[in-house]
């Protein structure tokens, strides 16, 4: 049977400069070499303190594993140990029972035996099952933590737990499963209708730009009135000037007791439309004030001759038929039998 006393394996002095600085950051007397191996065979040594001797050695365990920030370090049996609070005592206890070391006893941690917290469960044999088992977390040392939401309780192997840690965009069955509303865009009728409107704006915008594109190759043409058309019977017309054609067709009938023709009204000046003036009994040109009696010869103003008569003749049925493209003249100087005024379809005989 291997000796009690021999250490459980090799002691390497990285492992006790590792545990002297911990002891160090904690404020423990530093182990010597001797007693870090004592440690290690679970021998008590000499400068323990009675109370420690009395310990029965825990069973030799595994080497420690290199300490941690988060678990208390391991105090040498009978070094002297600074005043511990309660929950310090428990943790200090916690970690010595993992690594299969002496506990502390209340006196030992500068406890009152009223401040003590309850022994921890005895160490279990195996080194391995007291490697593996979590040490006990004290009550004043756990954190609060909000009651569980709906979507953390739902029972293992759903639905919902398949999708966790992938993202609940648009229809992810995870989010549906989990109570979690989804994030793609909304299916409402007034969100329907407000798309609608867009696309319906955004159509009619390019239909419009679309026709002026065509627009563009198409002819600039100016849509007149025809210049042939008919203008009633010679008995609608009584004596004198008839202005009822001059919006339409910028005509005036003029009716004498033998004749009846058509004055096309523009000034033979700069070619403005005159006014009839029947209480003065003549045409006025608003322009440049030349004047012209009831039959359209000019008699004041800068006007050079008289105004133009449009070329008139009878249809079958005995309506009057004008023609403005076709004009007759009396030129300036050239007597009234010689101008274009005696010529046929320049008047009618009534």
């Amino acid at each position: 049977m291997a000796d009690e006393n021999k250490p459980a394996g090799p002691i390497s002095t990285s492992r006790l400069a590792a545990e002297n600085a911990h002891r160090k950051r904690q404020g423990l007397p530093p182990l010597t070499m001797e007693e870090y191996a004592a440690q290690m065979s679970g021998a008590a040594p000499a400068t323990t303190s009675p109370a420690s001797q009395a310990k029965p050695a825990a069973p030799p365990a595994a080497p420690p594993a290199p300490p941690t920030t988060n678990a208390p370090a391991a105090a040498a049996p009978g070094a002297p140990v600074k005043k511990l609070s309660p929950s310090r005592f428990a943790s200090e206890n916690a970690y010595r029972k993992k690594m299969g070391l002496p506990l502390l006893t209340p006196e030992e941690a500068g406890l009152a035996p009223g401040e003590a917290p309850a022994a921890p469960a005895a160490a279990a044999p195996a080194a391995t099952s007291a490697a593996t088992a979590p040490p006990p977390r004290p009550a004043a040392a756990a954190p609060s933590q909000p009651p569980p939401s709906a979507a953390a309780t739902v029972a293992r192997g759903t639905e919902a737990n398949r999708y966790v840690g992938t993202p609940a965009v648009g229809t992810s069955k995870a989010a549906a499963a989990g109570g979690v509303a989804s994030t793609g865009p909304r299916n409402l009728e007034i969100d329907r209708s407000r798309r609608r409107l867009v696309w319906s704006a955004v159509a009619a915008f390019l239909a419009a730009w679309f026709i002026a594109f065509l627009r563009f190759f198409l002819p600039r043409t100016l849509f007149e009135p025809s210049t042939v058309f008919k203008i009633g019977y010679p008995s609608d017309y009584g004596i004198g000037v008839d202005t009822k054609w001059q919006a339409q067709f910028r005509i005036w009938v003029d009716r004498t007791p033998d004749r009846l023709f058509v004055i096309y009204a523009r000034c033979t000046h700069l070619g403005c439309t005159p006014d009839w003036k029947p209480a003065e009994n003549k045409f006025k040109c608003p322009c440049h004030g030349s004047g012209y009696d009831s039959e359209g010869v000019n008699f004041e103003g800068p006007a050079p001759r008289p105004m133009d008569r449009a070329h008139v003749e009878l249809d079958p049925t005995g309506q009057i038929v004008v023609d403005t493209s076709r004009l007759f003249q009396w030129p300036k100087g050239v007597p009234y039998e010689q101008s274009d005024f005696n010529k046929p379809n320049a008047f009618l005989s009534v």
